[in-house]
């Protein structure tokens, strides 16, 4: 069942044949229902990667609909049976991905995505050889992430102090969350999430839950514990009963919702003449990249972000050496 022969000897067209002689054909948008079988295996894979992965809600969304979009291509290209799937389908899928404009992160993401499903076939038993081990991914096209400087940090922190004068609990909240951010490198997701107790003042650490729910302790400076203890003694004036333990809260009282942390950075970024527009990420990149260049060994920054792999971190020093490459050549007259 490779190539064009597949549709020919699949005795799946039979069961087509009401919508093709329909339609005249199934065509790539249209979708079809999927065996109860094919349906089953998928819900089983979901739960797999929620609850014995451990994968993030997003991640899970993105994969259930990617294999969904997998099944419904090979039951229009004339796949029976889940072991019909093979390295051609899934070359064959991708290729359409790409045809319909999908960017080379989405289509990595798609074949990492059908690794993962036909590897836990072949684990299952549902299948006797996994296809996805021989598939391939678009390598993504690198793009070096844009950062402040040190001093346009320095700038966007100073002009938060400058606002949290004003006495409105919420600018004193929106300093520390900024101070936070870019002292630990840490997540948006991963600052909301904070709780009372997840911050030893007299250490200067905080315990942070990161990807997959895994946990690490990051450290934080002087000037972020300074902003931290003085929105904790207004903290009371926005508590509500659906404040709990969290350490930010909403104008309503509530954990504070990313949407609010990130409209907090754009406008303080704002201030700053000539800084790039960049999201709360950018905080994060922007801390390892000044980390690292202040000498900061790679594994250290590794530990600091909650990398899994080296390789992520590896980034930020291309970010450093374009930066030296850029002042050198604004600043050396043999440039």
């Amino acid at each position: 069942m490779v190539g064009s022969n597949r549709h020919a000897k699949n005795p799946c067209l039979r069961d087509l044949e009401p919508v093709c002689s329909h339609h005249g054909g199934v065509s790539a948008g249209e979708s079809l229902d999927l065996p109860v079988a094919w349906e089953q295996a998928l819900a089983s894979f979901v739960m797999h990667l929620r609850d014995e992965r451990g994968r993030s809600a997003h991640t899970v969304r993105a994969y259930s609909a990617d294999i969904r979009d997998l099944l419904q291509h090979s039951r229009q290209s004339g796949c029976v049976d889940l072991s019909d799937i093979d390295l051609a389908e899934l070359r064959a899928w991708l290729a359409d991905q790409n045809s319909a404009g999908h960017a080379r992160t989405s289509l990595a993401r798609r074949a990492a995505a059908a690794r993962s499903f036909t590897s836990w076939l072949r684990r299952r038993g549902l299948i006797e050889i996994d296809p996805g081990t021989r598939l391939s991914s678009p390598r993504p096209h690198r793009h070096l992430p844009e950062v402040l400087t040190a001093a346009e940090a320095e700038t966007m922190l100073d002009n938060a102090a400058v606002r949290a004068d004003d006495g409105d609990p919420q600018t004193s909240r929106d300093r520390a969350m900024l101070e936070l951010l870019y002292a630990g490198g840490i997540r948006v997701s991963e600052l909301c999430g904070l709780d009372l107790g997840d911050v030893d003042m007299s250490r200067r650490v905080m315990r942070v839950r990161g990807k997959g729910d895994k946990e690490r302790m990051v450290p934080f400076g002087v000037p972020a514990a300074k902003a931290l203890q003085e929105w904790l003694g207004v903290r009371i004036q926005l508590l509500a009963p659906a404040s709990g333990n969290a350490i930010f809260l909403g104008a309503r009282g509530g954990r504070i919702d990313p949407r609010r942390v990130r409209s907090v950075v754009h406008e303080l970024i704002a201030s700053v003449p000539g800084a790039p527009d960049i999201a709360p990420h950018g905080l994060r990149h922007s801390a390892a990249t000044h980390v690292l260049e202040g000498g900061a060994d790679l594994r250290m920054v590794q530990e600091l972000l909650g990398h899994s792999s080296l390789a992520s971190t590896q980034i930020y020093t291309h970010v450093s050496v374009e930066r030296l490459r850029s002042t050198f050549e604004q600043a050396h007259p043999r440039a």
